[in-house]
């Protein structure tokens, strides 16, 4: 029986409420199918970590975590730790150090799930954006320069290279190719004469690979309307790490809110370990009532599932999510619902037990 090894990092604020939640989801799904087993290991890694030792992991945490085939991370981000310094020396540290150059946001319209836009239908939000992971505004190149004086400047450069752009969009055409859906190209090559110019180009060079895959290409702002306006228009799209990070927000919004939102940052190499986790941040407004919302906790969980390449049972968590919605038994207080954290996690494991 395959054992996979998972490097449990439950962070701030409510993340270790939502991540337990997963981690009993996974757990009944192996004890229930029989073809493999987790076996979970916890790291106190986060803020509060940070607020005693000054650090937000452990000086060897990366070689630690190299050993594991995939990490869980709950949350990161709590009140006296600045939001750089949680982000650049936990996050950013693994998804750059590890690789994990695509991430993966899945745009999906569950049944049940509330959502703002008037006249649409369930099956016109089902979108999977791909976001450069690795480069970009996101690579931390650029200077701050006579700080404090009149003079004062900042230079925040965004880094695209041909590696980086090329790898995120062949992967892209790739998964549409597969999916036998569009791909859509995000970017902002009218304004953006490099960068964006460049991305542009790499996206029709590496289409000619790929004649059966139909594609668009959108201004990111034309994109934002569009989302918006008409959802149905996106299918798999492909962007740079800042308007995709973004972009899936915005997203996350219309598929019924944050606290259904999960995303995967992926090496698909494996030669390093992808992790896995909720975009909804700590909430520590809510963190120890338990009453956050576990179900992008539980969609990232089958997101891991996916990833192993157990499609099946990742699709079964996710109806599991819906039935949940649908039948309105157990919702937390954001969607409406009187029930805590542990109620909802625990009337998926119910609801999974009949589908499995």
């Amino acid at each position: 029986m395959k054992v996979y090894k998972i490097a449990v990092i439950p962070g701030d604020g409510i993340g270790p409420e939502v991540i337990e939640e997963g981690v009993k989801v996974l757990k009944q799904v192996a004890a229930l199918d029989k073809r493999f087993q987790f076996e979970f290991t916890y790291f106190p890694w986060g803020c509060e970590f940070y607020l005693e030792y000054g650090k937000m992991m452990d000086d060897n945490g990366m070689e630690i975590l190299q050993e594991f085939d995939a990490i869980y991370l709950g949350a990161v981000g709590y009140p006296g730790v600045p939001d750089h310094v949680s982000l650049w020396d936990l996050l950013l540290r693994i998804r750059k150090g590890f690789d994990q150059y695509v991430n993966i946001r899945p745009i999906t319209l569950l049944k049940g799930a509330p959502c703002p836009l008037k006249d649409v239908k369930r099956e016109d939000i089902d979108m999977l954006v791909i976001r450069e992971n690795s480069e970009g505004e996101y690579a931390g190149a650029g200077d701050w320069l006579f700080k404090g004086k009149p003079e004062e400047v900042v230079l925040q450069t965004g880094v695209f290279s041909r590696k980086g752009t090329e790898r995120i969009i062949r992967y892209a055409y790739e998964t549409a190719r597969h999916m036998n859906k569009s791909l859509t190209s995000i970017s902002k090559g009218n304004a953006l004469n490099y960068s964006m110019v460049f991305w542009d180009e790499i996206f029709e060079e590496v289409g000619k690979d790929y004649p059966d895959v139909k594609t668009y290409s959108y201004l990111v702002d034309a994109a934002a309307m569009f989302m918006v306006k008409q959802p149905e228009r996106f299918e798999v799209v492909v962007t740079s790490n800042l308007f995709g990070d973004i972009l899936t927000d915005l997203g996350a919004a219309l598929a019924g809110g944050l606290g259904l939102a999960a995303g995967a940052n992926i090496n698909p190499e494996k030669t390093y370990p992808s992790m896995f986790e909720p975009i909804h941040g700590s909430a520590p407004d809510i963190a120890g009532k338990n009453i956050a919302n576990p179900l992008a906790a539980i969609w990232s969980a089958s997101q891991i599932l996916d990833f192993f390449g157990y499609q099946d049972l990742g699709e079964k968590v996710l109806k599991a999510v819906e039935q949940v919605m649908v039948e309105k038994v157990a919702l937390t207080p954001d969607m409406e619902g009187t029930a805590s954290t542990s109620e909802v996690g625990d009337r998926v494991l119910f609801l999974l037990s009949e589908i499995l």
